[in-house]
């Protein structure tokens, strides 16, 4: 059976976010279904000069298997006053289900005391306003979005479709998810974080960029490309290039180039039965102990884990049954990496990082922040 998607609007939602998740998910060949609800199940007021009706009131969550929260009219929040109504919904929300936060949504969990310890993002405008309202919570406005297990929280609004997309990607892999993404016409994967958006002088028209050296850096990948070839390919200085890269794309030209090999290396361990060697050096890893390192550092599985985790959903699933029906997904009946708010402090906002589940081989266990 697909696994359920539950979204939470609430008073003065922003129409365009909410309807991401829908968007995304539903292109994902009938592997997820999408509810919309509200906390009492009547029309909510947009940020627009409409209301938006529901079919579903929060009881709904009580089902999910995902809850996303897209951002809304956070003033409230964030002066402390989360509505009890608020509250109440999420304290229906299963332990094994995983909270996702677009944008400001973000305000929801961080009131609810959820994101205390933990890193989150939310819009770099915004973070500033966050930081003052949420001290504990470690705000980070340089990334897209971040994964911490249970909590995933997203920028402005395309860094949400970005977090769909990866949810899309650690569920049923990369081939899934770049078709999503191509009936979205979006990219599968964007370069860089929050950092290349943040309001900050233009270059001049005149200055090269690096947008040449990165197209032919990603044409070859399994050569050995360093910072110096790609600085001559722009003609510009090591630390000119390096100032301009993190301008345009807002990381490292090593960071991103790691990233981009990663990529590659999850398409080929997901499409082929190439030894691990050899996606090593087609991917422009020194040797496969080097791909190992990366891999088990950027995702917390091996090459072998991730292709076994993929080649068997691959193997098994179809679009009619892509979640196992008698426990949402996982091998415990827990989905991995997932704790949450339930019956515990009289099914009041538990901690959520206090019941995670036992670490096992998916991708799904792992906490990332992603930037390129």
């Amino acid at each position: 059976m697909p696994h359920r998607v539950v979204v939470l609007a609430l008073d003065g939602v922003y129409p365009f976010e909410l309807g991401i998740p829908n968007r995304v998910f539903g292109d994902a060949d009938g592997r997820y279904e999408v509810l919309t609800c509200s906390v009492d199940g009547a029309q909510v007021r947009s940020s627009s000069d409409f209301e938006i009706a529901v079919s579903h009131d929060a009881a709904v969550l009580e089902t999910a298997g995902t809850v996303v929260i897209p951002p809304f009219h956070v003033r409230p929040v964030l002066d402390g006053e989360l509505p009890q109504s608020v509250s109440d919904a999420l304290a229906r929300i299963p332990a094994s289900a995983r909270l996702v936060s677009i944008c400001t949504g973000a305000a929801v969990a961080a009131a609810a005391g959820l994101l205390d310890g933990r890193p989150a993002t939310t819009h770099w405008k915004l973070i500033d306003h966050f930081r003052r309202a949420y001290p504990r919570v470690r705000w980070d406005p340089d990334v897209l979005y971040v994964d911490d297990g249970d909590i995933l929280t997203s920028a402005g609004a395309a860094s949400g479709i970005d977090l769909c997309l990866h949810l899309i990607r650690n569920d049923h892999g990369s081939e899934v998810a770049n078709a999503a993404a191509r009936r979205c016409v979006v990219p599968p994967w964007r370069e860089g974080g929050q950092a290349q958006y943040i309001e900050q002088p233009v270059p001049p028209p005149t200055s090269p960029g690096t947008a040449a050296a990165r197209q032919w850096a990603l044409a070859n990948l399994h050569l050995p490309v360093t910072m110096a070839d790609l600085a001559d390919r722009s003609r510009m200085s090591g630390r000119t290039f390096a100032r301009r890269f993190r301008d345009e794309v807002g990381t490292s030209p090593g960071r991103w180039l790691i990233q981009q090999r990663l990529f590659r290396a999850r398409e080929l361990l997901e499409s082929t039965d190439l030894p691990i060697d050899r996606i090593a050096t087609e991917v422009g890893f020194a040797t496969g102990a080097s791909l190992r390192q990366h891999l088990h550092e950027s995702i917390g599985v091996t090459p072998l884990a991730y292709r076994r985790t993929f080649r068997t959903r691959a193997d098994s699933e179809s679009p009619e049954r892509s979640y196992d029906e008698g426990n949402g997904g996982s091998e415990s009946g827990v989905m991995p990496g997932k704790s949450g708010i339930g019956p515990e402090n009289g099914g009041r906002v538990a901690n959520r990082g206090s019941m995670r589940a036992p670490r096992d081989s998916s991708p799904n266990h792992r906490r990332a922040r992603v930037r390129a």
